[in-house]
């Protein structure tokens, strides 16, 4: 009688237990992105799913002012911020009080509209005893793959886009090592900036796309190697980043060529697709060179794992599937993996910041009782710097063959 008692209570204490395991609601985060050109909100669960999301883009806009103007985004953000953020939590069934907590960018970012995603968060919360996850706008990216494969630190990243340019060893949620960034513009801006000097808003299969997106197409059907760009930085045993120079090569080597051929402002080149496919390559050679060297670097000190070293890849321009091409080369031949988030997950958006909320929810890290005090911050600094030592080790890059077809 007395067994049969024990084994009735044990069989009953797993089983509360297990129904209390089970009855416990996934931690749920809010994430807000509002840092540049995009409104972007999402509920995401401590599994990584996203229960609801919904996004703005200001693209079509800009597109149609030549460039980013930042009074301009900030209106947008403040037209649609709030349709976007009651959109993402309809979606996901819940309300701004069911949420474990609201993590919001503060930067970096363009000042106007990361100032737009803050105030809305205060307003948001206002009452409320959600807490609030500040968070980094790079540090988002670097932890999005993360959301969906349970990869372990350290990793290398590279995180490439319109406005950055940088690599990194993540050695935790918030512990970085930085190896090299850019020193004057971004990839993306690059890519965008040579778009509007080759006129590519008037060509007719390009009137829909962004300035990268409308070069990588037309590089499809072009000939890179009918201009012989240089590869910049090449003396330069670093891993930082300098695309300013090369676009000025691709710029000249427009304004020889229209010269040529006769076009005047607005028109478009006979052999634009080659130019397009030359000045890709440079760019993306310029990023998988630089990415080589610190992958070299990271092996020399024994910073990434003897197991299953990987390569992340993300940011706006890790979704350039050429660029990606290159880099799948270094990986191979240095013996990593190379991970990058679904293409929808590279640029910016709601559920990378709701992920990053989730990874400091879990570690106890940067979780405040609410915005306020909080100031957003246009610049910011990003891990820990090392670049000088990764000079000072002054890797020199075995040869690796760089060529492929567009």
């Amino acid at each position: 009688m007395l067994r049969a008692r024990l084994r009735a209570w044990r069989l009953w204490r797993f089983g509360s237990r297990v129904h209390c395991l089970s009855s416990r609601r996934p931690r749920v985060v809010l994430g807000i992105e509002s840092s540049c050109d995009d409104t972007g909100a999402a509920v995401v669960d401590e599994h990584g799913r996203v229960l609801g999301e919904a996004l703005h883009s200001q693209k079509e806009e800009h597109l149609r002012t030549g460039g980013i103007i930042p009074h301009v985004a900030q209106v947008l953000h403040r037209q649609h911020i709030a349709r976007i953020v009651q959109e993402a939590l309809e979606k996901s069934g819940l309300r701004a009080s069911d949420l474990s907590a609201v993590a919001t960018t503060v930067k970096p970012g363009l000042a106007l509209s990361l100032s737009v995603g803050l105030e809305f968060t205060g307003t948001l919360l206002q009452g409320l005893p959600t807490p609030f996850i500040p968070v980094h706008h790079m540090e988002a990216h670097a932890l999005t793959v993360r959301m969906v494969r349970p990869l372990p630190f350290p990793f290398l990243v590279l995180l490439v886009s319109g406005g950055h340019a940088l690599l990194a060893l993540a050695r935790g949620v918030s512990d970085f090592l930085l190896l090299g960034q850019a020193l004057d513009e971004a990839p993306g801006d690059s890519l965008d900036k040579i778009a509007r000097r080759l006129s590519l808003a008037g060509h007719p299969e390009c009137r829909a796309m962004g300035g990268g997106q409308a070069v990588e197409h037309l590089a499809l059907q072009g000939d890179r190697l009918k201009f012989n760009l240089r590869t910049p930085m090449g003396r330069h045993l670093d891993c930082n980043f300098s695309f300013a120079g090369l676009r000025t090569q691709v710029e000249r080597t427009i304004a020889r060529l229209e010269q040529e051929e006769g076009v005047r402002d607005g028109q478009v080149l006979s052999c634009v697709a080659d130019v397009c496919a030359a000045a890709q390559h440079a760019v993306c050679a310029h990023i998988a060179k630089r990415t080589h060297r610190a992958i070299l670097f990271c092996k020399a000190r024994s910073l990434l794992p003897e197991r299953s070293p990987t390569l992340v890849v993300s940011g706006g321009v890790a979704s350039n599937r050429y660029a990606r091409q290159l880099l799948q080369v270094i990986s191979d031949a240095s013996g990593l993996e190379l991970l990058c988030p679904p293409p929808r997950l590279c640029t910016d958006n709601g559920a990378m910041v709701a992920w990053n909320g989730i990874e400091r929810l879990r570690e106890g890290i940067g979780i405040l009782p609410s915005p306020a005090g909080i100031r957003y911050q246009p610049k910011a600094t990003f891990g820990t710097d090392i670049s000088e030592e990764v000079k000072q080790s002054a890797i020199t890059l075995p040869p690796v063959r760089l060529r492929l077809a567009t």
